[in-house]
């Protein structure tokens, strides 16, 4: 396989226009409950979902591709063509050198999370299948390029487990969920067997189950409320990525990966550097707590290599301990077009991360992984 670029970017964000699901959902069944965007007292416009406005600080999360980074759009018609409409999206992964772009959501919840707020299961899965099919029909239909993911109901499983099938029958080739779904309504605990009908569909589908970093605001440092906006986001563009440190150790023990050994998991936007010390930190203590008497067969390192992949954009001492996390579980993304988006210059910035990593390697990580777990042919 030969890309003209050598980059596939495993982590982008699709800003939903205002009428994904006002134009598929029923007006005289759901009423104002159905996501919509509504002006506010003072004039700038925000999302509404079952009636509720989402805490987002915008219409869209684009700061990439905004005049000035750290500004999001306070109005639909702010918001960039570059990030927002496919044609003009191609255009800015040819600017950046991507080849392909695996497609996350943005008003629907970075892993899903605004829906699986809803209680109502029959506007929840009405909402999630408006937008599974929007996507692969506009985007993916726009293009070989964007790969798509779909998201699922957080209840029932077996709801979940059934959208999962017919979204990878129409073109999706991932599965986006929330790694603490029990954080965003009265579910069972994301170990729980409950759960297993989900993982099986995914191992045997071959697709991922991809947990994005900021699903659960819970399990995040709160910014100070005497910071600026700047101060505010750059401190979650820490802790937003940091907060996989938790999700991460409990995939590791939670004996999912045990039960089903082919399913491939993705921790998105999780940054390297921290991951290599979790890995050693999580075999330390299996030592210490003999956990092999509990029937592990595999270290948590080993059980992780095996199954799992942590994402990079950015960080040049994650690549330096790629010998322990691995070659082959590391992915890359220009993160596009959220503000910490690498973009224009996610080739300098590769350059730089990647500097003395033997050629083979560098392939693996920015594209042979990704082409393999996403079937990129």
């Amino acid at each position: 396989m030969e890309l003209k670029y050598g980059f596939i970017s495993v982590d982008d964000h699709v800003p939903e226009p205002p009428d994904v699901w006002t134009r598929r959902l029923d007006k005289g069944k759901w009423g104002n409950r159905i996501p919509h965007i509504e002006r506010q007292a003072g004039g700038t416009e925000r999302w509404c979902v079952d009636g509720q406005e989402l805490p987002i600080p915008g219409v869209a999360s684009t700061g990439a591709a905004m005049p000035d980074r750290v500004r999001e759009p306070q109005h639909w018609d702010e918001v960039p063509k570059a990030a927002s409409e496919p044609a003009e999206r191609l255009k800015a992964m040819d600017v950046d050198g991507v080849d392909y772009s695996v497609l996350y959501p943005t008003v629907a919840g970075v892993a899903g999370e605004t829906f699986g707020r809803i209680t109502d299961p029959d506007l929840e899965l009405a909402c999630v299948r408006a937008y599974n099919d929007w996507l692969v029909e506009e985007w993916a239909g726009a293009s070989t390029r964007f790969v798509p993911q779909c998201i699922v109901p957080l209840a029932p499983i077996d709801a979940a487990a059934k959208e999962i099938e017919r979204a990878v029958a129409k073109g999706h080739r991932g599965v986006v969920y929330p790694a603490t779904p029990m954080m965003l309504r009265d579910v069972p605990h994301i170990n729980e067997p409950d759960y297993d009908p989900i993982w099986a569909t995914c191992q045997d589908l071959d697709v991922p189950v991809c947990f994005h970093a900021g699903a659960s605001k819970a399990i995040q440092f709160p910014a100070y409320a005497g910071f600026s906006p700047g101060l505010a986001a750059a401190m979650e563009a820490i802790t937003r990525p940091a907060s996989s440190v938790l999700i991460v150790a409990n995939f590791l023990y939670s004996r999912i990966l045990t039960r089903f050994p082919k399913l491939k998991v993705v921790f998105a936007e999780t940054s390297l550097a921290w991951g290599a010390y979790e890995l050693e930190l999580a075999d330390h203590q299996f030592e210490r707590q003999r956990l092999h008497s509990e029937g592990y067969e595999l270290m948590p390192s080993e059980l992780f290599r095996r199954q799992c992949y942590y994402t990079g954009w950015f960080d040049r001492t994650g690549v330096d301990t790629r010998r322990y996390i691995g070659v082959d579980n590391i992915l890359w993304s220009s993160n596009f077009p959220l503000a910490t988006s690498t973009w224009p210059n996610s080739r300098d910035v590769i350059a730089r991360c990647f500097a003395g990593v033997p050629d083979n390697e560098r392939k693996q990580m920015l594209w042979g992984n990704a082409a393999k777990l996403y079937h990129v042919t």
